[in-house]
């Protein structure tokens, strides 16, 4: 039976039945929608005749965090840190090797076949590559309607008419149902797969990296009309990004990883002015400022990017790190991994040398010989003439 129910203006309206303990909320209220605990994500690496398992990608390494109800959430790092296979163990795309996705409660992990399809249609994804998520061979208005088919949600009169309003609502006519994937341009693809993402109404939306194929004023118009529906539908979004001026705009708390693992999170505002961690500082160093007379303080990185097969012992930051060079290489940086430590309201740096631990472990490093002079970094890095 579908669940259907009539609207004003007298068209069906198709509704996506959710579990009993789900519902819709409007802004951003605290309340925690998703949280993960201790997520990882070993890929294997085979080799031999017997193809037996001989290392593993360590993609995601021990990664928590929280989601609230009606915000988004920035998820910024370099690629290959990580960032879209939280994404996709998020929707269970991917199984995790250890650690939990809770969702309001429910460990969605430990959850397969029947009993996890209402789950499915509650977090859905829209995909960096509109052309390769689309069906070359089936015209985009089934391709917007497939999930309210294979949810059995309404008469096929009920599913083309919510396909009709999705596809208003996102900025496309209704002929362009008839059409396939080819006859559009790289914008109107993007808006057919967040029409797809969007149809089933879902509660949590991940957004991996929407925009970072489209030209710079399509990738403005994508933007607003995300946050648009965002206001409109009360949805929650992940969005993943390595442009941090793209996070900025739509972002009300951010999440900074470095090879698998988180290193501070906290809100759009504070991460911009005054970011702790110091690989965070490396990458709002890199922003360009629109104002040729201006040059930013760049915080130049040395070195590569670690191997996630083999990253480096204790903080995996810390061969890059200029804050460790500017105190002498202190050893606990390559012997203990730094927990994630809250350094004020609402904010939380995975460091040895910030939050209330700092002190302890400074006071270690004073009294070497050759010790350097304590530096204290604060604010964003700065711009000058």
């Amino acid at each position: 039976m579908s669940d259907t129910t009539a609207r004003a203006d007298g068209a069906p309206d198709v509704r996506a039945p959710r579990p009993a303990a789900a519902a819709r909320s409007g802004p951003a209220t605290g309340e925690t929608l998703v949280e993960v605990r201790d997520l990882v994500k070993h890929f294997p690496i085979r080799g031999g005749i017997i193809s037996r398992t001989v290392a593993a990608v360590k993609a995601v390494d021990g990664v928590s965090f929280r989601i609230r109800r009606g915000e988004t959430l920035g998820l910024v790092g370099e690629s290959g840190c990580g960032k879209t296979t939280v994404g996709r163990l998020l929707l269970r795309l991917i199984e995790p090797t250890s650690g939990q996705v809770l969702l309001e409660g429910t460990d969605i992990t430990r959850i397969s076949g029947a009993a996890l399809k209402p789950y499915r249609r509650r977090i859905q994804i829209i995909f960096q590559d509109p052309f390769a998520s689309l069906d070359p061979r089936t015209p985009i208005g089934e391709s917007i309607g497939e999930g309210l088919r294979i949810h059995g949600l309404g008469t096929p009169r009920e599913r083309a008419a919510k396909v009709s309003r999705m596809m208003d609502m996102v900025g496309l006519e209704a002929y362009h149902a008839r059409r396939y994937p080819h006859e559009f341009s790289g914008g109107q693809r993007q808006r057919i797969g967040i029409a797809r993402a969007l149809v089933l109404e879902p509660d949590l939306v991940v957004c991996d990296e929407p925009v970072s194929a489209l030209d710079v004023s399509i990738q403005a118009q994508v933007l607003n009309l995300l946050k648009n529906l965002q206001r409109e539908l009360g949805l929650t979004l992940v969005f993943i990004a390595h442009n941090m001026s793209v996070v900025e705009h739509i972002s009300d708390r951010v999440a900074v990883m470095y090879l698998g693992k988180i290193v501070e999170v906290t809100d759009r505002l504070r991460i911009f002015r005054d970011p702790e961690h110091p690989y965070t500082q490396a990458l709002l160093s890199a922003i360009p400022i629109p104002d040729p007379e201006l040059r930013r303080t760049r915080i130049i990185l040395g070195g590569d990017v670690p191997s996630p097969v083999n990253p480096p012992p204790g903080c995996h930051f810390n061969p890059r790190c200029k804050l460790r060079a500017d105190l002498g290489g202190p050893a606990i940086c390559a012997e203990a991994e730094p927990p994630l430590v809250e350094v004020g309201a609402d904010h939380v740096v995975a460091c040895h040398f910030r939050g209330p631990g700092s002190a302890a472990a400074r006071a270690a490093i004073a009294g070497r010989p050759g010790a350097a002079p304590e530096p204290r970094s604060t604010g964003a890095p700065g711009a000058s003439t």
